[in-house]
């Protein structure tokens, strides 16, 4: 499905077109229906109006994406489901945060010899974010047992214990974070 967004989403004209699915004037009517909503809901929780602006979009861009599954016309309780994206963009949200925090608390320790110059702080903050996102992208089974072996040095043995899985679900797992961390290169 191809989807472009025309417009300001936030106030102005607003217009969907896609390749197939859903008219537009569907698209259009459940956006204007529940966006305001959302974006309070959003605002309640994040104390700004412009990041709840984004990822109140962020929300609409994910849900009319993922259209394959089930048409927006057949949804029985849309709020619902636009919470349910909404709280997982939320999540996103403050681990980036938190992993920005991180990193940026670990730079105060450094001597000033070794702190990075703006430049390569804004470097690596954009790799982390695009790690971050790379990751995200990734089933969470295979995100965890992944970011196990990589940042905690687990076997296969013990992370098949944390999830319950077989060793070889295991590996295929982490055959999967491989695969998905190569295509992201090419």
């Amino acid at each position: 499905m191809i989807l472009i967004l025309i417009g300001d989403m936030r106030s102005g004209p607003f217009s969907m077109r896609q390749a197939a699915g859903p008219s537009e004037a569907t698209l259009e009517n459940f956006y204007r229906e529940h966006r305001s909503w959302l974006e309070n809901w959003l605002r309640a929780r994040l104390g700004n109006a412009w990041d709840a602006a984004d990822l109140s979009q962020d929300t609409f861009v994910r849900v009319l994406a993922s259209q394959h599954s089930e048409p927006l016309t057949q949804l029985r309780e849309p709020r619902a489901y636009l919470l349910t994206v909404g709280k997982r963009l939320l999540v996103n949200h403050y681990q980036r945060r938190s992993l920005e925090q991180a990193y940026l608390q670990a730079l105060a320790t450094l001597p000033e010899t070794v702190i990075p110059s703006p430049e390569q702080r804004w470097v690596l903050l954009e790799t982390l974010q695009a790690l971050d996102e790379l990751l995200d992208a990734l089933p969470q089974a295979v995100r965890r047992a992944f970011l196990w072996a990589q940042l905690e040095g687990l076997g296969y043995a013990q992370i098949a214990q944390r999830l319950n899985v077989s060793e070889r679900t295991v590996k295929r797992y982490m055959a999967q974070a491989y695969t998905h961390c190569l295509m992201a290169e090419l």
